[in-house]
């Protein structure tokens, strides 16, 4: 990302690390699963619930926050 973005993103120091999963439901559920079996995630508890995309018309999303 270009410095011009980043300005754009709110962030703290004292913000976690997240990794945002975008994609249709059926990828979304295979990568929750995939990084829980390969312990990128501890818990599939770790993931906020799919909800809507707001910026992607027809696509589902999920956060994984470490």
């Amino acid at each position: 990302m270009t410095g011009e973005f980043n300005t754009l993103l709110p962030t703290q120091q004292s913000d976690k690390a997240q990794i945002w999963i975008i994609g249709t439901r059926e990828q979304v559920v295979h990568l929750i699963n995939e990084f829980y079996v390969k312990r990128l995630a501890s818990d599939r508890a770790k993931f906020t619930p799919i909800v809507p995309a707001p910026f992607a018309t027809g696509k589902v999303m999920t956060v994984l926050v470490r």
